[in-house]
């Protein structure tokens, strides 16, 4: 499954949200015990393919639009929850709509460079990375990432880097 949309005001569109509120029913698609590596989904794979308006430079850890992994964690969490194995994002930068920082020619180029990018990642999914998650075994029963367990969350990874100096 590819959920395409654009961020808005740096989010997914609110209708994406209804729609998991919609499709992931608890009971049918989720319970207490059928969630993540027991989820519905179980070996289907899933990928977020979102257009964002400026460079990635700016969706980079730190960057002035803010770290694009940490925005796309809640759709990306949700989709493991359900038992997807969740591949890395397709994001396509700098397509530019109401506000234009570019030429119409630069912006057409940007574009086509875009689509012929992101032709060659469907066609290459079979061999395209999955983002981890922590699994059931790296879990302690306070709920807690037990010591020495990897930190599969992008929430800790940027926490534990995070420079306030």
């Amino acid at each position: 499954m590819i959920l395409q949309y654009p961020m808005w005001w740096h989010l997914p569109p609110a209708i994406l949200k209804g729609w998991m509120d919609r499709v992931f029913i608890y009971g049918s698609v989720y319970t207490s015990k059928k969630r993540f590596e027991n989820g519905a989904f179980t070996g289907k794979k899933a990928m977020l393919s979102v257009t964002v308006g400026t460079s990635r430079e700016t969706y980079e850890y730190n960057g002035r639009s803010g770290d694009i992994d940490l925005m796309l964690w809640p759709v990306n969490f949700n989709l493991a929850y359900v038992g997807f194995d969740v591949l890395e994002p397709f994001i396509s930068y700098g397509v530019e709509a109401g506000l234009r920082y570019s030429s119409a020619e630069e912006v057409e180029q940007r574009l086509q460079a875009i689509t012929d990018e992101l032709q060659k990642s469907i066609s290459q999914l079979s061999s395209r990375s999955k983002i981890p998650f922590n699994r059931m075994e790296e879990w302690g029963g306070d709920g807690h990432i037990i010591p020495d367990a990897p930190a599969h969350s992008a929430f800790i990874r940027h926490k534990e880097h995070l420079d306030l100096g």
